[in-house]
């Protein structure tokens, strides 16, 4: 089976009512600024120091700022084949749907869709959120305010999960598919096999087979059948086997039989065929 790799997919929604939120994580995950990475070349160049190893990744970010729109925007992603991997979601987005609301509402639609739930406060314990949401793996709290590298980790960390749990995804359907076509070919070739035993069955009905103690003449070779009369053996075999006879004669016998046409020593010609 062919490895199946998928390309990273690094869209993340963020769910607050809060602009300054969007602002921050704007911040943190943005692309980088590439006029400032290229100058940071010519420095290092110029000083004679060494260029950074690495660039951070870049995420592509969308707002939304209450649950229904949020929900609106995934729905349009999965349309477009271009779904988030990550969210950010607000537990607090009055007047409209809190964030665990959402996330439910959500799930319906993007069951594979990695959530961070942000919230400053305790409006859910661990045990309503998984009685709410029910799916726990894929859930995980941030606690405002929240730090830099604990959102940069979190980004990292569950954009490359969802990609892996897609791969995985893919490789389940293409091993149904597999199977699928695997047993449809044992079907066939049960189905053959069936048909040939079937087939061997029918022959096997039709040949008599020869077996036992068969009770003979010591003198005439006549052999005894099973309602006692006696018949001669060619008879004997042919109602009890498949076989058929063709009489001839062998030189000893026509030697016996006929001496006045068959000299002592030496078979005619005529014989020869019966030897």
């Amino acid at each position: 089976m062919k490895s199946i790799e998928l390309k990273p997919n690094r869209r993340i929604l963020i769910v607050d009512d809060n602009p300054n939120i969007h602002a921050d994580f704007q911040d943190i995950l943005r692309p980088p600024d590439v006029s400032s990475d290229a100058a940071k070349k010519v420095e290092a160049a110029l000083f004679d120091e060494e260029e950074p190893a690495t660039r951070p990744l870049s995420f592509e970010m969308d707002s939304a700022f209450q649950g229904q729109e949020a929900l609106a925007m995934v729905e349009y992603s999965m349309a477009e084949n271009r779904p988030y991997a990550l969210a950010f979601v607000d537990v607090r987005m009055p007047p409209g749907w809190d964030g665990i609301e959402t996330i439910a509402r959500i799930w319906k639609v993007h069951p594979d869709l990695q959530i961070v739930v942000c919230t400053a406060y305790s409006d859910y314990s661990w045990e309503q959120m998984r009685a709410k949401v029910g799916q726990p793996d894929s859930l995980l709290i941030l606690k405002k305010p929240f730090e830099t590298v604990e959102v940069v980790q979190m980004a990292h960390a569950l954009t490359e999960k969802w990609r892996l749990h897609q791969g995985m995804k893919l490789k389940m359907t293409e091993l149904e598919g597999l199977v699928a076509e695997r047993t449809e070919a044992l079907r066939e070739t049960n189905a053959t096999l069936e048909a040939s035993n079937a087939e061997l069955k029918a022959s096997l009905a039709t040949i008599k087979n020869l077996e036992g103690l068969l009770p003979i003449c010591s003198h005439c070779k006549k052999i005894r059948d099973e309602g006692g009369g006696w018949n001669q053996i060619e008879l004997y075999i042919r109602d009890h086997s498949n076989a058929n006879f063709s009489h001839g004669i062998c030189p000893e016998c026509a030697r016996e039989l006929y001496p006045q046409f068959v000299p002592p020593s030496g078979t005619p010609s005529w014989l020869k065929g019966f030897k």
